[in-house]
């Protein structure tokens, strides 16, 4: 779902940047503006949330990209979006019922925004006070562990985003990231999907970032 250091594996100078209110129509195709418009409630969120978002929609082909992404640069956070030239990106929503498609793309921005808001705390791979990593670990396993939880927090900030403002549609986006967490991995985030099985985890008198803060570390001290 992200690629954190993508701006450092991009070339700027081939990036435009828009900011959503502002998008030149003709500018993007009508996949880019279907994305951009799904997680449109999501950018304004987090962006009423103070967080440094920028939208970057790379105009160059970009097979093999993942198809939205987040980087983080020059202290601002970077939602990339690599459609042309990409069959991932036509791809991401197979099997997904047209219905809910939009709402699984906004699901994806959430999490990409989780990671926003790890970043733009200091906090991106940092755990949490009172917690230690277990063992002699080597460089291939620790940064695979840390990926692991950055990972499984992001997916409760999406979660936490949909418990929200669709809550009807809770358990199918559950189910959603679910089939896209494969056993074992950097991307295995299972065990905090689990502790978020029954919606009524997340207190709505919270921000997404603090309801999945509070799984999150449930999750650790039981790994």
């Amino acid at each position: 779902m992200t690629v954190s250091a993508m701006l450092k594996l991009l070339p700027l100078l081939s990036l435009v940047l828009f900011s959503v209110p502002a998008m030149a129509a003709s500018s993007l195709n009508p996949l880019e503006m279907r994305w951009l418009k799904a997680a449109a409630p999501v950018v304004n969120y987090a962006r009423e949330q103070g967080l440094p978002l920028d939208i970057v929609v790379q105009p160059q082909d970009a097979p093999g990209s993942v198809p939205l992404a987040l980087g983080f640069d020059g202290g601002r956070c970077k939602l990339v979006l690599s459609m042309r030239g990409n069959a991932q990106a036509e791809t991401a929503l197979q099997g997904v019922p047209s219905a809910s498609q939009d709402l699984m793309i906004a699901t994806m921005a959430a999490h990409e925004i989780g990671h926003c808001q790890r970043h733009a705390q200091g906090d991106w791979h940092a755990l949490p006070r009172g917690f230690v990593e277990r063992g002699a670990i080597d460089g291939d396993v620790r940064e695979q562990g840390q990926t692991r939880r950055e990972e499984g927090y992001a997916d409760l900030v999406a979660l936490a985003w949909v418990h929200a403002r669709h809550i009807d549609d809770y358990q199918d986006v559950l189910a959603w990231l679910g089939s896209l967490r494969q056993a074992g991995g950097s991307h295995d985030t299972r065990a905090w999907l689990a502790l978020a099985g029954d919606s009524a985890v997340f207190d709505t008198a919270q921000t997404p970032f603090r309801q999945a803060e509070l799984l999150w570390r449930q999750g650790l001290e039981g790994r």
